[in-house]
């Protein structure tokens, strides 16, 4: 959890303050049926996940029924890490920290791998 909180007190002013009202979850591994529901054959294939309404599609005539939530799945950042061999865990657990929030931010995966090519 220090990791996923000074990843997210090192964004730029402009992202830190909405960044710092979602909340931050850990969790040993996705629930099967999530990882499933997004067309993962395994569990072990998702290392994090933005859960809420990303901020380009509220409406502050919208109620939310949850807080908006990043959930980062310790056992896939593990495995990842250790295959990888060639970072930090740390930076890994920036990076899907990072890549979670763009998810908030509004983001699809596709804008994202066209300025990150870390998951190729």
């Amino acid at each position: 959890m220090a990791v996923m909180r000074a990843t997210v007190e090192e964004f730029p002013d402009p992202f830190r303050g909405h960044a710092r009202q979602v909340r931050l979850c850990l969790a040993e591994l996705p629930d099967p049926e999530e990882a499933r529901d997004l067309g993962l054959s395994s569990p072990m294939e998702l290392t994090g996940l933005y859960d809420g309404i990303p901020m380009t599609e509220k409406s502050v005539w919208d109620m939310a029924d949850r807080p908006d939530t990043v959930w980062l799945y310790r056992e896939p950042i593990l495995a990842e890490w250790r295959d990888r061999g060639a970072v930090t865990l740390d930076q890994l657990i920036a990076h899907v920290v990072v890549h979670e929030f763009a998810h908030h931010f509004g983001w699809s995966d596709d804008d994202i791998a066209e300025i990150d090519p870390w998951w190729e």
